[in-house]
């Protein structure tokens, strides 16, 4: 098992290119179910690394393995832009 605040401490690293993406800064829950949708990094900084672009969504469909330290994701195709991941 494993809390929001265990999923905040762990790194995501993207199995593609071995990239770090950052860490957890939020998760989507569905309600209903009560089911992780998505995990939530921040984006990409802007303006000289100052200021912070929105939160990047990573589908829970991409998330291969939870380790002790790292969250294995294949981000190959995350859309890094302003705009969501598909899903």
């Amino acid at each position: 098992m494993c809390t929001f605040n265990d999923l905040k401490d762990k790194e995501v690293v993207n199995i593609c290119d071995g990239k770090r993406l950052g860490y957890v800064c939020d998760a989507e829950i569905d309600c209903i179910s009560g089911r992780i949708c998505a995990l939530l990094i921040p984006g990409p900084s802007k303006c000289m690394g100052f200021v912070r672009g929105g939160n990047v969504k990573i589908a829970w469909e991409y998330v291969e393995r939870i380790g002790d330290d790292i969250i294995l994701v294949n981000a190959s195709k995350i859309n890094w832009g302003d705009k969501p991941a598909p899903r």
